[in-house]
């Protein structure tokens, strides 16, 4: 089944030359069938790039799946095009007072900021509340798993002595969670910061459970105990050559910057990359979708 996007977004073309399955608007209209809607809160810099990695992963599924992608009011990127964002997206404040069977909160480029520093803290606030009240399950990735975790129970972020920067080994915690269906003993996840959670902190935390974390790396992937909101810690959600862009951007400017660790340039040749996750985050994706989604939201959604 497909995933539900305007015709004229550039996520569309793409999608649909990598044979993902894509429908517009006009076609799912005619199906008998209510939609899975999921919003994305992309606060990444690169929002195009991010938005076609996200429906990527939310496409691999057999449900129709409808697309709202949201953007702060308080605070507006740089580096997006201000047609594109008013085109594609809405602002918090115009779908506050919907429902969502999922939602996903992306990382920022702001882990280094103590929270009441980053402009957007206060509404952001409100997004975590409003998900807690209006969502069946959430996915909040790198530093927006961090502010989460922060937001709710105070547990803190840590800086690390040099930059978390590539591909990591992870082993599962919990036998048989539905979220780690299908995945190998060890599995890979990229991971691109600067900081850490408190891990004691969430792991004496009964309100949390672990789910995965690597000996380098550390947690990977927690959740609250009733489902309602996942933490990832890492990017599994990155395409292939995400990781040698930004290798390749903070050389330019001159920044402290080892290559990727964990083997993703293959010989050390930045040309040849280790595409070692995608099995990882596909499956991911596609286990909270079924499981922590569908399975649970009602027909209704105005029952959430």
């Amino acid at each position: 089944m497909p995933i539900i996007i305007p015709r004229a977004i550039p996520a569309f073309k793409v999608l649909k030359d990598e044979n993902v399955f894509v429908m517009g608007k006009q076609r799912a209209n005619r199906q008998d069938i209510r939609p899975i809607e999921i919003g994305i809160l992309n606060l990444m810099p690169t929002k195009i790039e991010t938005e076609i990695q996200l429906m990527r992963l939310l496409a691999n599924s057999p449900l129709q799946i409808n697309i709202t992608l949201v953007t702060t009011a308080s605070y507006v990127g740089k580096h997006t095009p201000r047609e594109h964002l008013e085109k594609f997206y809405k602002t918090f404040n115009e779908v506050k007072n919907q429902k969502f069977d999922g939602f996903i909160l992306t990382g920022a480029p702001v882990e280094t900021l103590e929270y009441n520093e980053v402009f957007y803290w206060k509404e952001l606030g409100e997004v975590f509340d409003f998900i807690k009240s209006n969502v069946t399950s959430a996915i909040h990735i790198c530093w927006g798993a961090q502010a989460a975790l922060y937001h709710f129970f105070g547990i803190k972020k840590l800086p690390l002595d040099e930059k978390l920067f590539g591909l990591f080994g992870n082993k599962a915690l919990v036998n048989y969670d539905p979220l780690l269906k299908g995945l190998d003993d060890t599995f890979i996840i990229p991971h691109s910061r600067h900081t850490k959670i408190d891990e004691d902190a969430v792991k004496a935390n009964k309100k949390l459970v672990v789910l995965a974390e690597g000996e380098e790396c550390g947690i990977s992937i927690a959740k609250t105990k009733d489902d309602k909101m996942f933490f990832f810690f890492g990017h599994s959600e990155y395409g292939k050559d995400t990781l040698k862009k930004e290798y390749l951007r903070d050389k330019a400017k001159g920044l402290k910057i080892a290559p990727p660790a964990g083997g993703y340039f293959i010989d050390g040749d930045v040309n040849n990359i280790n595409f070692s996750w995608n099995s990882t985050a596909n499956l991911l994706f596609y286990n909270w979708l079924n499981h922590y989604v569908y399975q649970i939201t009602p027909y209704d959604i105005e029952q959430i």
